[in-house]
């Protein structure tokens, strides 16, 4: 019997991929999907823990099984050598995230600010940086709009720098993810 045992919701290169597992815990079949798409099929393998491994772009993921109690598992994800409760954690401190409406379609843009990488609905965006009074902008295009990222500092050590989206004239709110 083959079913569902996980699912996980990652951010890569600035988009959101749902990946799933699918495991037969009788037959070893595994399955997983990326965004709805197979990506990785095993049928009938002997052993029924281990790892799978499969990439998403030029990040290199691992799906973990492991034996529980009785005849269970217990199944872990693994994005970038790091254990996925820890990638996330990761992942809320390096990007800052806003969805806007560009010509009626949600948008999503995300900075990542260890690189300052600017990207839109998965594609890494052209930038261009400048420096004003109050800290620096990153400039690019949004669909037919002109957008800019603003860096200004906090002035508090524990806070550091605040990143601001512009479209227009528009301040758009960050996400929550």
């Amino acid at each position: 019997m083959s079913q569902i045992v996980g699912i996980w919701e990652v951010t890569l290169n600035g988009k959101k991929h749902m990946i799933e597992f699918e495991h037969g815990t009788t037959s070893g079949k595994r399955i997983v999907r990326v965004d709805g798409k197979e990506i990785l099929k095993r049928d009938w393998l002997f052993k029924l823990v281990g790892h799978e491994n499969f990439k998403i772009g030029n990040n290199n993921c691992s799906i973990a099984i492991y034996p529980a109690k009785g005849l269970s598992f217990e199944y872990s994800l693994i994005v970038n050598g790091k254990q996925y409760k820890k990638f996330k954690e990761n992942q809320s401190k390096i990007l800052k995230t806003w969805i806007v409406d560009v010509d009626s379609e949600p948008t999503r843009v995300v900075l990542e600010k260890d690189t300052l990488d600017v990207w839109v609905n998965g594609d890494k965006m052209e930038t261009a940086g400048e420096f004003v009074d109050e800290g620096t902008e990153t400039h690019f295009a949004l669909g037919s709009y002109q957008a800019y990222i603003k860096a200004v500092s906090s002035g508090n050590k524990r806070e550091g720098i605040i990143h601001s989206l512009i479209v227009g004239d528009t301040i758009i709110p960050e996400a929550s993810d």
